[in-house]
């Protein structure tokens, strides 16, 4: 029996409500309901315009913040489709560099939901269907298409033939779905790849490059890949970034730290493999220096929080919570030091899949002072105490504190040679949280 029409008043809230009923397994990797789904709305995935498809375990929103950024400088209209949102599920689209409104994605998902009629179909995928019907609709240069989990099987990968193929790092993440081992894993990412499309990829591990060659030479699409192609480096405080087109010494990423230099070149590199695009230098430049991406080694200057720290301390936030993503951040944090020598203190919060101890290991150089926090209205979030053993093991310094206002609190009563450097991290569900707290959404 199909299900009733929904009713075009239903607030936004209401129609993830129903369309989350409709599968309760939040990950379900297949591609037969959208499939199915996108036949009965009439193939909106075959009328975008040109498609980058980006996989990859860490930096793939960076690297999308860059392609957009840059792609913007040149005078391009760009959709962009990311996950997952940080504060409102809006952030998710973007139609020519703007969050779609409220009413407008409410009528994309019930267009999709009616076109569903009670099928199972998970929320990305929803999301999913909506994002191909909006961007089918609104006429744009280029689409910006992130994945959300894997690649192979992810609901974005029914794009038959993308402009380019992105691959950002690939490392050990979401074993349950996609493997325990860095093949395994690459191979999924792997699957994004289609026949004669370019194929931008990052430096990365032996194991995961091999799986990566041998896919594209399988769909004999033409390989770009770091240090090969293309390559990136920091001179004298800039990019400079080099490939046989020629060599361009650009500015520094405006997003801190030094794996943002590899994100930026990534997006240079996607953007030169294709005739697709003109970009000029000063727009590669000005894309470098505007990109802007919540949660990710953010600075948090202004807002509740900040009023609650200790006066004149450093407050950061990044979503990192998987090894490498702790990597980063604590080379990022090894930077600032060497700039401006600060006691470091962790917030942190995690969810209840991820390898806490592998992901704390990263800091245990630079800090002993650990605050567990719980994520709150998460599911599936880690118990504070299973992240505090985790710290603990490490010979870490930890507390635990009634969320990240509490820990904040506590730091205000010790006494510091100067304010601290304060990084909340371990979880994007947490940086949601933070940025919805601090009244600092994503625009």
């Amino acid at each position: 029996m199909n299900a009733p029409a929904p009713k075009p008043s239903a607030p936004l809230g209401e129609v993830i409500a129903r369309l989350s009923a409709l599968h309760p397994v939040k990950i379900d990797l297949s591609l037969d309901r959208m499939h199915r789904v996108l036949e009965r709305l009439g193939h909106p995935e075959r009328k975008l315009p040109p498609v980058i498809h980006v996989a990859g375990t860490n930096g793939k929103g960076s690297t999308i913040a860059y392609l957009r950024a840059m792609l913007e400088a040149a005078n391009l209209r760009v959709h962009t489709f990311t996950s997952p949102y940080l504060v409102r599920v809006n952030e998710c689209f973007r139609l020519g560099g703007v969050l779609v409104g409220d009413d407008e994605l409410r009528a994309a998902l019930e267009r999709c939901e009616q076109a569903n009629a009670g099928g199972p179909l998970t929320v990305f995928e929803s999301k999913t269907a909506a994002a191909f019907c909006l961007f089918s609709d609104n006429p744009a240069d280029v689409v910006l298409l992130e994945v959300g989990l894997g690649g192979r099987l992810d609901s974005t990968n029914v794009i038959e033939k993308p402009q380019a193929s992105v691959i950002t790092p690939v490392s050990m993440d979401h074993t349950e779905f996609l493997g325990n081992t860095l093949a395994a894993i690459a191979g999924e990412k792997a699957g994004i790849i289609k026949r004669g499309a370019p194929v931008v990829c990052a430096e990365q591990a032996d194991e995961a490059m091999a799986v990566i060659e041998a896919q594209a030479q399988r769909m004999r699409a033409p390989l770009f890949a770091a240090s090969q192609q293309w390559h990136v480096s920091i001179e004298r405080g800039r990019l400079v970034y080099q490939d046989d087109r020629g060599l361009m010494d650009l500015a520094a990423p405006k997003l801190f730290g030094r794996h943002q230099f590899d994100n930026a070149g990534l997006a240079i590199a996607t953007l030169r493999a294709t005739d697709a695009f003109r970009i000029s230098h000063a727009a590669f430049e000005a894309g470098i220096l505007g990109a802007e991406w919540p949660a990710r080694m953010q600075r948090l200057s202004s807002g509740r929080l900040i009023e609650l720290a200790p006066a004149g301390s450093e407050v950061w936030l990044d979503g990192g919570h998987n090894a490498e993503g702790g990597r980063v951040a604590a080379a990022a944090l090894g930077d600032l030091e060497e700039r401006v020598p600060r006691q470091l203190v962790i917030i942190a919060g995690m969810m209840g899949n991820k390898d806490a101890r592998a992901f704390l290991a990263n800091f245990a150089g630079q800090t002993r002072h650990i605050i567990a926090v719980a994520i709150p209205d998460t599911d599936n979030a880690m118990p504070p105490d299973r992240l505090a053993d985790a710290a603990r093991q490490l010979g870490m310094r930890v507390e635990i504190a009634d969320g990240v206002e509490a820990a904040l609190r506590s730091l205000a009563n010790l006494a510091y040679e100067k304010p601290p450097r304060i990084l909340i991290t371990g979880s994007l569900y947490l940086a949601g949280h933070v940025l919805a707290l601090n009244n600092t959404p994503p625009g």
